[in-house]
C-alpha cells in the first residue's frame, strides 16, 4: 500500500507543478473552483481569462492539450444536459437559426457550461501533475476525517486488483471457447460475477488478517511527512489569486 500507484490521468513530467506538495495544489485547485463558480454568468470575457489561467498552468506543468482534451470529455453527459436547456427552459423567447430558444435557457446552458468545463479542468490537471499516493497523502494532510481517506485508499488499490482479477476470468472464458454473444449467454456472465464477488470477498478477508498480525489498529501510518514552505503557498496562491481578481472585476462590471 505504501508503494507509488500511477493512474491513467497522471503525467510523468518533471515541472514545477509536479513538485509541488499535494495539498497545497488541493487547496490551489478547490479555492479556484469555488472563485470560477462564484463568477457572475453575465461577465463572459471572465471565464475567457479563467481558461487562460488553466492554460499558463498546463504550459508550466507541460501538459499537452491533447492529453488535458481527451481527458476531459468525462463532463459530454452534463454538456447534453446544458444544450437542452433553451429548448426546455420558460421565459422570453429568441430566434437563433430558426429555432426558437429561450434566453434564461441560454444563460443557464452557458453557466453550466462555462463553469464546468473550468471545474473539470482544473481537476484534470490536478490528477495529472499529482499521483493518487499523493493525493490521499494531500487530504490528510488536510486534516481529512482518516477512516474516509483509508476508504479512498483501499477503493483505489483494489478497485485495479478486482479488474485484474476480472480480466484473467475473462481470459480463461475465452480460452475455453467461450464467448458471449446474446441472451442465452447472460447465465454464465451472472456466475462470473458472482464468482468475482466471492473471490473479491475472501481477498479482502485475507488482507485483513495479514494487517492486523502486522500491527494495523485502524490508523494507517504516516511513512513521510510533507511540509510546504513560504515559497510554494506563495506559488500555489498565484492561480486562486488571479482568479479571485478576475472575479471582483466582473461582478464591478457587471
Amino acid at each position: 500500500m505504501g508503494a507509488g500507484h500511477a493512474h491513467a490521468l497522471y503525467r510523468h513530467v518533471d515541472s514545477p507543478v509536479h513538485t509541488l506538495p499535494p495539498h497545497c495544489k488541493l487547496v490551489a485547485v478547490f479555492g479556484f473552483v469555488v472563485v470560477v463558480v462564484s463568477t457572475p454568468r453575465e461577465a463572459v470575457w471572465a471565464f475567457a481569462a479563467y481558461a487562460v489561467l488553466l492554460a499558463a498552468v498546463a504550459y508550466v506543468a507541460r501538459i499537452p492539450a491533447r492529453h488535458l482534451l481527451s481527458r476531459m470529455l468525462v463532463e459530454v453527459p452534463f454538456v447534453a444536459f446544458a444544450v437542452l436547456m433553451p429548448f426546455v427552459a420558460q421565459g422570453e423567447r429568441v430566434e437563433v437559426l430558426g429555432l426558437s430558444l429561450s434566453v434564461s435557457g441560454l444563460w443557464g446552458a452557458f453557466n453550466i457550461l462555462a463553469k464546468g468545463t473550468l471545474g473539470v479542468a482544473a481537476s484534470v490537471l490536478l490528477a495529472s501533475t499529482t499521483e493518487l499516493r499523493e493525493l490521499l497523502h494531500g487530504l490528510q494532510k488536510l486534516r481529512l476525517p482518516p477512516l474516509l481517506v483509508q476508504i479512498a485508499t483501499f477503493m483505489i488499490r483494489y478497485g485495479d486488483v478486482i479488474a485484474g482479477e476480472l480480466k484473467r476470468m475473462s481470459i480463461a472464458r475465452r480460452s475455453r471457447g467461450f464467448e458471449a454473444r446474446g441472451v442465452r449467454h447472460w447465465g454464465v456472465l451472472a456466475k462470473t460475477a458472482g464468482a468475482l464477488f466471492i473471490r473479491s470477498y475472501e481477498r479482502g478477508e485475507r488482507v485483513h488478517l495479514a494487517m492486523v498480525s502486522r500491527g494495523y489498529t485502524g490508523v494507517m501510518p504516516v511513512l513521510e511527512e510533507t511540509v510546504a514552505t513560504r515559497a510554494e503557498w506563495t506559488r500555489v496562491g498565484m492561480l486562486p489569486g488571479a482568479a479571485l481578481l478576475v472575479c471582483l472585476t466582473g461582478w464591478v462590471m457587471v
